[in-house]
């Protein structure tokens, strides 16, 4: 379900889901600029059901910065962060959606 680039125990702790439903993908790019510069960069995107909102994502966007900040010593103006939510039936999972699973949200 939840995806994003970064590590697990942050990722399931900050969108508040089971860590069963967490992947992370991690690609190095050598290659990556920004502002038109090779320094340290990033661009990650975070995709969740049900819980992806302009004022959740303030949040969201608070810890992960300084998460990327402190442990990874990227500033804040070097990356950008997206934020998706599919909705539930265009999301698969075990042969099916998330939509048959959970139902429609309410």
């Amino acid at each position: 379900m939840p995806s994003l680039v970064l590590k697990t125990n942050l990722a399931a702790k900050t969108l508040n889901k089971p860590e069963v439903y967490i992947s992370v993908s991690y690609d190095y790019s050598e290659n990556l600029t920004f502002n038109g510069s090779f320094d340290p960069t990033f661009l990650l995107t975070v995709t969740s059901l049900d819980n992806i909102t302009p004022e959740l994502n303030e949040g969201y966007s608070k810890v992960l910065y300084n998460f990327l900040e402190s442990k990874l010593g990227i500033p804040g103006d070097r990356g950008y962060i997206t934020f998706l939510d599919p909705g539930r039936a265009y999301m698969g999972y075990q042969g099916t959606t998330f939509g048959t699973i959970f139902g429609p949200k309410h």
